[in-house]
């Protein structure tokens, strides 16, 4: 049985999070690509209405705690491609796969406390189809100095 509609969108709200517009490239590629019943997101940023949430170094300007944060503004970023790209988030079947890049200062080995900001959010969103396969990677830097990237995979119907 399928969920109702917007049911993703109800938890959100019941969860005090909004799902922000769409991000748009920064650059020569798409949002997202469809390959059958596969949807590949584009990396997203910490960022909200074309700012930058959370800039600079976990370890430096970032803690661990504030890099989580900033891994789920990412993760609202990608959901708000999914919609942008399937209509409606209810029909995501599965998290496939989410790369996760942290910002961090040299020998920076906390990256999958950082990226838990989004893994998190998917599963308690979507449950046992918000379990994926990740990477979470500790990074030089990252565009416009975001403190964190992700990028995800999902299955659809």
């Amino acid at each position: 049985m399928l969920p109702a509609m917007n049911a993703i969108e109800k938890k959100l709200g019941e969860l005090g999070l909004t799902l922000p517009g769409a991000p748009a490239p920064a650059g020569s590629y798409v949002p997202y690509r469809i390959s059958g019943d596969t949807l590949i997101l584009s990396g997203v940023l910490s960022m909200l209405n074309g700012a930058v949430t959370h800039a600079g170094q976990v370890g430096r300007e970032q803690t661990v705690e504030s890099g989580n944060a900033a891994a789920q503004v990412c993760a609202l970023n990608v959901l708000a491609g999914i919609k942008a790209a399937l209509g409606s988030l209810d029909r995501v079947k599965e998290f496939l796969l989410v790369n996760g890049f942290v910002n961090g200062v040299s020998g920076f080995d906390q990256s999958p406390q950082v990226i838990n900001g989004a893994s998190d959010l998917f599963v308690k969103l979507y449950g046992d189809a918000g379990k994926h396969a990740r990477a979470a990677v500790a990074v030089a830097g990252l565009p416009k100095n975001a403190t964190v990237e992700i990028q995800v995979t999902v299955r659809f119907a």
